[in-house]
């Protein structure tokens, strides 16, 4: 039994060596093919006694051709890239010591995401250089999609790199299936920048003025977020009616960050403080060290603070 595919390329199927044939009997030859690498249109030969083993008196009705179509896996893989669990937009600040996980999923279930070739993770260095990563280290981690049947066939990389130097890098991702169908028409590329030293930016509360709620914006850099940081909100006279802690301030990560807390106007005992202006400042540690003030090229905020308060105002 030989498979014609669509290249043109012959492969044959084994089968194995059956007892001669009787006289007016029939004999069934069952096999499985995977046509996973058959997509298109291909031709089956099959020849009975190739090798005359068995006498007979005519040999021209011992083969037999059928073509067969395969319809190829034609759906293009969908991949997701993130950084410390964040969509980050071109340019962001991440943490020099970032978990940036690749996810690449594919519609054909069948056609399991089992090789490391399915994915390709290269970074462009500040230097300029360009640094390609294979699957020989804990750096980068590639774990395959389960085996079928499985409704979830979705393979991913765990990349963990350290950059040591500050600057700006780029993240070049590819990704393609079993069936060599790209993620996309061309590579995923976001730029970002690495600032080593731990440090944070000035907080600022939106809206302002509020009346319902106000959330807090703040940049942080460095390779991991302080262990302790929380916010006090004091009158304008100095007494602290509200601290926000760490643990209330929802998920941090190093980068930009908008804050899933969002300070509804009441002090400690949730009773509703007053309309005016109120003062806030943020206290953080990182390994028993207070964190030093970023400060980008473009940021103005500095015109808003007063000595590391903050002033925004309540309205109802």
């Amino acid at each position: 039994m030989v498979i014609t595919d669509r290249n043109n390329v012959p492969f044959t199927i084994p089968i194995s060596r059956q007892k001669p044939l009787a006289p007016d009997s029939v004999l069934i030859i069952d096999t499985t093919i995977n046509t996973n690498t058959y997509a298109g249109l291909n031709n089956l030969y099959v020849n009975v006694n190739p090798d005359y083993d068995q006498p007979e008196q005519y040999l021209f009705n011992n083969f037999a051709f059928r073509n067969f179509y395969v319809k190829p896996d034609s759906l293009r893989p969908v991949m997701d890239v993130t950084f410390d669990g964040i969509h980050i937009l071109n340019n962001d600040i991440v943490s020099s010591k970032p978990h940036i996980l690749v996810k690449l999923k594919d519609e054909a279930k069948w056609l399991v995401l089992t090789d490391t070739s399915v994915l390709t993770i290269k970074v462009r260095f500040p230097d300029g250089s360009l640094h390609r990563y294979y699957f020989n280290s804990d750096t980068v981690r590639f774990t395959p999609a389960a085996p079928p049947p499985n409704p979830n066939n979705t393979a991913s990389v765990d990349f963990l790199p350290n950059f040591l130097k500050d600057g700006d890098y780029e993240l070049i991702v590819t990704g393609k299936d079993m069936s060599n169908n790209s993620a996309g028409n061309i590579e995923y590329r976001v730029a970002f920048q690495v600032i080593n030293k731990p440090m944070i930016s000035n907080m600022l509360n939106y809206p302002n003025p509020f009346t319902t709620s106000t959330a807090f914006v703040f940049t942080l850099t460095g390779s991991e977020v302080p262990q302790n940081i929380k916010i006090e909100i004091l009158t304008i006279t100095g007494k602290i009616v509200r601290e926000i802690t760490k643990d209330e301030l929802g998920p941090l990560h190093v980068g930009r960050n908008i804050t899933e807390f969002k300070w509804d106007g009441t002090d400690q005992y949730g009773q509703k403080l007053g309309n005016g202006i109120y003062l806030y400042r943020v206290v953080t540690n990182l390994n028993g060290k207070t964190l030093d003030k970023y400060k980008a090229t473009d940021d103005n905020t500095d015109k808003y603070f007063n000595k590391g308060y903050g002033k925004m105002y309540l309205m109802r």
